[in-house]
């Protein structure tokens, strides 16, 4: 950059400067079950995230001598007024949607009673001293395929893994896990989540009427920035 602010780290890395939006933390909480008998959730944020493209939930399941799985996760609300979300667990014999949450969105919001500011040079808020960054920790893309099964519908049901060590500080981005993928069939992919905390594994599970195999859809990493 040739003029503005810009603050750089002990390791030289630029972590401020007023060219470029931080990842920024609008909300945080926890999320529980609200309906459908303990396996839906519904989340309101605390203030709703006011930017024109959908926010990034990350989230981060209790840790339980058991399977957490999550899926059909979705955004309320709409463009500037993002509320809320969305998500449920995968069935009966999975863990019900307890844990933690933050919602995120590459812009600020005029949070803090005092502090600091900075917009760029079009008059966007970059950075508010009430709303704290989240850094991208890793990703994961290297799935191992374990198996294929049928559900009771007949429908395909193939496992990914990766090992995982689950650290309480890291929180996966649920919102890709909240689409369906494209089969070339007349019925998408659908897309499910499974921490197996027991054995120290991430799933994907994807359920289909035809049965593709490739998988590299990113499991996205981030942890709070106070």
């Amino acid at each position: 950059m040739s003029y503005g602010l810009e603050f750089v780290n002990n390791s030289g890395l630029v972590v401020l400067d007023s060219e470029y939006a931080r990842l920024s933390i609008i909300a945080s909480g926890r999320y529980a079950p609200t309906q459908e008998n303990g396996l839906g959730s519904v989340t309101t944020f605390q203030r709703a995230v006011t930017s024109q493209e959908p926010p990034l939930v990350f989230v981060r399941p209790d840790t339980v001598n058991a399977v957490a799985g999550l899926c059909q996760m979705r955004l309320i609300g709409s463009a500037g007024n993002w509320t809320g979300f969305y998500v449920r667990a995968y069935d009966v014999n999975t863990a019900q949607p307890n844990g933690r949450y933050f919602v995120a969105a590459f812009s600020a919001q005029p949070v803090a009673q005092y502090g600091m500011r900075v917009w760029d040079g079009s008059s966007n808020l970059l950075f508010d001293l009430g709303t704290p960054s989240a850094l991208f920790t890793r990703a994961f893309q290297n799935w191992t395929y374990i198996r294929t099964d049928q559900d009771p519908q007949g429908l395909y049901r193939n496992y990914y893994s990766v090992d995982f060590n689950f650290p309480e500080n890291e929180y996966l981005m649920i919102n890709n896990f909240g689409m369906d993928m494209v089969t070339g069939g007349p019925m998408a992919r659908r897309l499910y989540c499974w921490w197996d905390f027991p054995n120290q594994k991430l799933y994907a599970l994807t359920i289909a009427l035809s049965n593709p195999f490739k998988f590299w859809l990113p499991a996205l990493f981030a942890k709070m920035n106070a």
